[in-house]
């Protein structure tokens, strides 16, 4: 044990005396609250976007008083000119979509994207009041009552509330930076404390020690691990920070309490404590097959993309957590913590996970010790 805590503060020491440790260990955190600001404030001008940005519509035909009526009501800038200097205008920006008439058919024309969507949306409203009063004029010029046609049937909503869309979707890819967070933090160190050492030539000093090779690696797997946590609360207090400033901050949260409950921010700390472990054991593995350290930090870029992206396309895809895929790596925790978002908690799922990270961590470990217990690891 004095021999595994020796390990450990000297890996602890080197750690926080290194500049860049430190920078990954604190620095990338911050990254969080930007993400989520930047992403709240694009959510609010998307769904907020001025009217002007899309009311210039084409006409190839003079509207009638009562359509005037309309476009002014719709605040549609109206641009009557003939088909062909409308594709003009349209091509050059000028306007944002422009009509045609042909007897009774109305046709929308534009291409499919954003700006033409909201500019789409405006006209369909448009086209179906002006519809509704063509509708109720040519039934009281045939003597029909319209309340009696219009209003036949009578429709009404009951419609349960369920969560805020853009707060799900900010919470989620804010845990899934925390993810990419903890698994940069790792590197560095995981890096440092193996091919690092071997570079250096330090490692072979410490094989001299009548110290275990057990208590070599659980003792450097530690001090990663440490420093991985520490980002990851340290990411989760940022990010708990930052969505209570865009609750106040932006309309699109109004209503809306993206806070965690003590009981998910309990089941959060639990995932970012595993997964920190499971990331840590997998770097220390990776790197201490290196010899240098340049080849170490190469050999483990691609483990922060299989960190990211798998969870990153699950929640894209809108997978559901169940049990078997609690049992994957990686994916495991970015569904765990949907669940957590959305209050859905199975504790079934909690112990799958743990389970799973164990068994892994422990097969890791074992054969890193195994290798540390030949020379053949300076080599």
């Amino acid at each position: 044990m004095n021999n595994l805590m020796n390990i450990l503060k000297k890996e602890l020491r080197e750690m926080f005396r290194d500049k860049k440790s430190l920078a990954m260990m604190l620095i990338i955190p911050i990254l969080i609250p930007l993400l989520v600001m930047g992403m709240s404030a694009l959510f609010e001008s998307e769904i907020n976007k001025p009217i002007t940005d899309y009311n210039k519509i084409g006409f190839d035909y003079e509207l009638s008083e009562e359509e005037k009526k309309l476009a002014d009501n719709f605040e549609i800038n109206v641009v009557t000119s003939d088909i062909d200097t409308l594709k003009d205008k349209y091509k050059n920006g000028e306007i944002n979509l422009y009509v045609t008439k042909d007897n009774t058919t109305y046709t929308i024309h534009g291409e499919d994207n954003e700006t033409t969507s909201y500019a789409s949306a405006l006209m369909d409203s448009y086209f179906a009041s002006y519809k509704e009063y063509l509708q109720t004029n040519y039934l009281e010029e045939n003597e029909i009552n319209p309340n009696e046609v219009t209003n036949i049937i009578t429709v009404k909503e009951d419609l349960e509330e369920v969560e805020n869309y853009y707060g799900n979707y900010i919470v989620n890819y804010g845990f899934l930076f925390i993810i990419m967070a903890i698994t940069i933090s790792a590197t560095y160190p995981a890096t440092d404390a193996t091919a690092g050492e071997k570079e250096r030539g330090t490692l072979e000093t410490l094989l001299t020690f009548p110290i275990k090779s057990k208590d070599i690696i659980i003792g450097k797997f530690l001090s990663v691990s440490l420093s991985s946590i520490i980002t990851g609360l340290l990411s989760l207090v940022l990010m708990l920070i930052s969505l209570v400033i865009a609750n106040n901050s932006f309309e699109i949260y109004k209503d809306t309490n993206l806070m965690l409950s003590t009981s998910s921010l309990i089941f959060t700390i639990v995932v970012i404590i595993a997964y920190s472990l499971l990331i840590s054991g997998l770097c220390i593995a990776i790197a201490s097959k290196s010899k240098t350290f340049k080849e170490a930090q190469s050999a483990l870029t691609p483990l922060t993309f299989i960190s990211f992206f798998p969870g990153m396309i699950a929640f894209m895809a809108g997978v559901s957590s169940s049990p078997i895929l609690s049992l994957i790596p990686f994916l495991n925790y970015t569904l765990l913590f949907q669940d957590i978002v959305t209050g859905t908690i199975d504790i079934v799922n909690i112990l799958l996970m743990s389970i799973s990270t164990i068994v892994v961590i422990t097969l890791v470990l074992v054969v890193i010790i195994k290798q540390y217990k030949s020379e053949k690891v300076l080599f």
